[in-house]
């Protein structure tokens, strides 16, 4: 597995940390704020299995790599451009969920990055099956995601669900 598993292990790690060097003051914050969703689990917590989710889907693409012969020949094309569109589409629901604040435009990209993942472990499954049983977490976790980029979307379209500065009503 050396060196080349370690790489693919690896290569989904850079979005986030290039995300973490340009915004690591705002990701504590993310759900300590007054529109916080009550069940976001804490900026540790989504930490933590993030890294693991994408450990798990860099080791399931060496898998695949590894099982279509390796190197850089035509068959990786399809399973390997998709599996590489999947992770610039991820990075990018980073950038707009850290970054840029719209949670609206990242619910849109996780909307599309389901459907990426989906088709990604229906063409790596004929590859390697445990490849594509492998991405079954990732989709779980892309659903909380979803969910938490869908509350802070509706929350700050709907005013009446903003907190309110004592002593003042909502209209």
């Amino acid at each position: 597995m050396w060196p080349q598993g370690a790489i693919f292990v690896a290569l989904p790690h850079l979005g986030p940390i290039m995300v973490w060097l340009f915004a690591r003051h705002r990701i504590p914050g993310w759900c300590k704020s007054p529109r916080k969703v009550p069940w976001c689990p804490s900026h540790k917590v989504l930490l933590l299995v993030w890294t693991i989710i994408y450990s798990i889907i860099g080791y399931a693409s060496y898998l695949v790599w590894k099982d279509l012969g390796g190197g850089f020949g035509r068959r990786l094309i399809l399973p390997l451009g998709l599996y590489a569109v999947q992770l610039t589409i991820s990075w990018t629901i980073l950038i707009l969920f850290f970054m840029a604040h719209n949670p609206g435009l990242a619910l849109l990209h996780l909307l599309l990055l389901y459907g990426l993942v989906v088709s990604t472990a229906l063409i790596w499954h004929p590859i390697n099956k445990l490849a594509a049983l492998l991405l079954l977490p990732y989709l779980a976790w892309l659903t909380v995601t979803a969910a938490i980029a869908y509350y802070l979307w509706m929350d700050s379209h709907c005013p009446e669900h903003q907190p309110q500065p004592m002593g003042e009503k909502s209209d």
